[in-house]
């Protein structure tokens, strides 16, 4: 890569005085990429949080650098998040639509294969298969979940990291580092002791009275015991956080490295992760950048997603990023302050990891959540696997509680169409469609909605131009846009005819 200076532009927007300061001496720069699994961007003392002594090491990170509060990843589930990331393209688009790889001969560049091609060394800690898009590519330098604590110990993270950066210091190569967390993913850290195999405790545990219940499930006992487990994972992040930060410090390249800090998707809760809700797909977005990205500051203005991740490290990089791409770059909002002219963020699910697809579509920023969901015929039950004692709890309550029995059926069963004003609720706990005073909020958003189906040539666009025909045609359509789900719902239909014949023996 050529010695270059950052443009003197960088000074505007209260940068800092020297503009080459993000370059190492021989003008080229390292970026790491670190990732949180399903974390809720409130949970953070920067964002927020008043959960006591959760995140000093990311505080202080994020003191070092910018804060951005409109940032959002558009899937939001772990393998598909990650796609997003690796190809600057939706699920959609790139055939990853799921826990699921890109077809076989697939010749969409991946960000690693790029930077790769120019001479830059790649690497990834944990969350390898669901960061690694194709089944045939091979990173530089890959450190399993297994030998880091099945992604939880942040000693052995120190280690690995440290490891690679006096590699990359001995060959004379910049890198790209990817390095996954794999907290707070579920199962969360309990107090008694029990850990995976040499995974770590937290440096400290949290009671079910210190904990944030946040606003879209009901504050109930159940429900702050299992948070307080989440909330010790949270810890656990942190101290895996700053372990990875002091490897870098010591090392000697923090100065020459771009840092960027976000969570895969929302917490692992009913109406958050697996789901397009506005904690679904709100994420912590914090980048660091010695001598370009002004320390302490905040940028609240701006909407910037994850499909723009990909192009934005290209140009800070200066290469070239391919021609089909969703997202575009946003690096004049770090170096320059520039806006990004982002009205609104697309979100997209389409396959969880088990049962059929339950495609659903959303529009959305700060003021408002429109959702479609084209899954939605009255019948169909929607179950994952991140429930926990949350969903128990509110089951349980349900029996005699009437609004909490409405928010189980809500998550259950669903509706075509939903509308929440985030200005008023910014829990989605009431839908506002059939509200007279929303209609051409709702008629815009729809509009908005069909525009980035358009964009981004949707497979969905056609259920959704034809969502007002009746359920069965409506099914008809999903049916030939994921046969898959033809296929699920048939078996599901014989095993309730099997379990009515008194054979409840599954296919």
């Amino acid at each position: 890569m050529k010695k270059e200076n950052l443009m003197a532009s960088l000074l505007l927007g209260g940068m800092l005085a020297h503009p080459a300061a993000g370059m190492a001496q021989d003008g080229r720069l390292n970026v790491l990429l670190f990732t949180a699994d399903d974390l809720d961007r409130n949970s953070l003392g920067c964002y927020g949080s008043e959960v006591p002594d959760i995140s000093p090491n990311i505080d202080h990170f994020a003191a070092e650098g910018c804060i951005y509060s409109k940032a959002y990843v558009n899937a939001a589930i772990s393998a598909p998040s990650r796609a997003i990331i690796a190809t600057g393209l939706y699920g959609h688009n790139s055939g990853v639509m799921g826990f699921m790889k890109m077809k076989e001969g697939n010749n969409t560049p991946l960000l690693m294969e790029i930077l790769r091609e120019n001479g830059i060394r790649v690497g990834v800690l944990s969350k390898v298969s669901h960061s690694t898009p194709k089944t045939d590519f091979r990173w530089d330098y890959t450190i399993e979940s297994e030998d880091l604590g099945y992604g939880r110990s942040p000693s052995r993270y120190y280690k690995y990291t440290r490891a690679f950066f006096e590699d990359c210091k001995a060959s004379g190569k910049t890198f790209y580092l990817m390095v996954n967390s794999e907290d707070p993913h579920r199962p969360y850290q309990t107090p008694d002791g029990v850990f995976r195999k040499n995974a770590e405790a937290p440096s400290r545990y949290y009671s079910p009275e210190e904990v944030q219940v946040p606003d879209f499930v009901p504050d109930l006992p159940l429900v702050r015991k299992e948070l307080s487990y989440y909330y010790n994972s949270v810890k656990r992040l942190d101290d895996t956080f700053g372990r990875v930060m002091q490897a870098l410090e010591e090392s000697g390249l923090k100065d020459n490295t771009l840092v960027i800090f976000i969570s895969d998707n929302g917490i692992a809760i009913p109406f958050a992760k697996c789901n397009v809700y506005n904690a679904s797909n709100r994420t912590p977005w914090i980048v660091r950048w010695p001598g370009v990205v002004k320390p302490g500051s905040r940028d609240d203005k701006n909407y910037i997603s994850e499909v723009e991740l990909m192009p934005t490290i290209l140009e800070a990089l200066k290469i070239k990023a391919p021609a089909r791409l969703d997202g575009r770059s946003h690096l004049n909002l770090y170096s320059r302050g520039a806006a990004t002219g982002n009205k609104m963020i697309f979100t997209q699910i389409d396959n969880k990891i088990s049962g059929g697809p339950v495609p659903m579509r959303s529009v959305q920023n700060m003021d408002f959540v429109y959702i479609y969901n084209p899954w939605f015929d009255g019948e169909r039950i929607y179950r994952n696997n991140n429930e926990g004692l949350t969903m128990r709890a509110m089951e349980e309550a349900a029996l005699t509680d009437t609004v909490i029995a409405a928010r189980v059926k809500l998550f259950r069963v669903r509706v075509p169409e939903e509308y929440y004003d985030l200005t008023s609720d910014p829990g989605c706990t009431v839908n506002l469609i059939g509200d007279p005073a929303y209609t051409s909020d709702v008629a815009r958003a729809r509009k908005a909605m069909l525009k980035f189906m358009r964009q981004s040539d949707d497979p969905v666009k056609e259920l959704f131009m034809n969502r007002n025909e009746p359920p069965e045609a409506c099914r008809r359509l999903l049916y030939e846009v994921f046969p898959q789900a033809a296929k699920y719902d048939e078996i599901k239909a014989q095993y309730s005819r099997k379990i009515n014949d008194g054979n409840p023996e599954k296919d």
